[in-house]
């Protein structure tokens, strides 16, 4: 049998010291290893949605965090595809696997903006305000140009000055919608925007 030199004698001391300490405290190895990891959309919100980009209008699930109270920022760190939706079954396209840059964007618009004639700067207002314009600038234009008799003395109800184009990413219980409400102001230029 070998002797055991100081230096030797130090360390297995230390070593075993040391891992005796660790254990009183609460830290072992073994339980720390086999720690799985907290599933990382365990606590999130989910949302339903569609994506944005093209007329296919694949279903989307969207994670954020936030409990939903007053004073917490939800925030989406997670997209992928909805795997129960028809439409895609839970594929995306890169640019809808991408979706999380989208919304992050610095460049985003978030909010509606007016630029007034003549003007080179854009200024924001609040919502209320851009339909309240929509409306009126609609109405007048309707007022002013709208067809309730053609030449024959057939009654047409035709609206021909402004036209719509509805989204692409719509259902088709909210595309029938759009075309009632389109077609009830008299508009005859309407179009989907999937068929574009």
């Amino acid at each position: 049998m070998s002797e055991m030199t100081r230096r030797q004698f130090l360390k297995v001391t230390g070593v075993s010291l040391a891992g005796s300490s660790l254990a009183l405290m609460g830290f072992s190895p073994g339980v720390a290893l086999a720690e799985v990891r907290e599933y990382k959309l365990m606590r999130a919100t989910e949302t339903r949605n569609t994506c944005p980009y093209c007329s296919v209008a694949c279903g989307i699930l969207m994670y954020s965090m936030g409990d939903g109270a007053k004073n917490a920022q939800p925030n989406i760190f997670h997209i992928e595809g909805d795997p129960d939706h028809p439409v895609n079954r839970g594929t995306l396209c890169p640019k809808g696997a991408g979706l999380i840059d989208f919304i992050h964007s610095d460049s985003r618009l978030k909010y509606p903006e007016y630029r007034a004639p003549g003007s080179d700067k854009w200024e924001r207002i609040s919502w209320d305000d851009a339909l309240d314009r929509v409306a009126k600038l609609m109405k007048q234009d309707r007022d002013a140009n709208f067809v309730e008799k053609n030449a024959d003395g057939l009654t047409v109800n035709r609206w021909l000055t402004t036209g719509m184009l509805a989204a692409s990413a719509s259902s088709n219980e909210v595309g029938y919608l759009t075309h009632k409400v389109a077609r009830s102001f008299g508009l005859l230029a309407f179009d989907n925007q999937a068929r574009v």
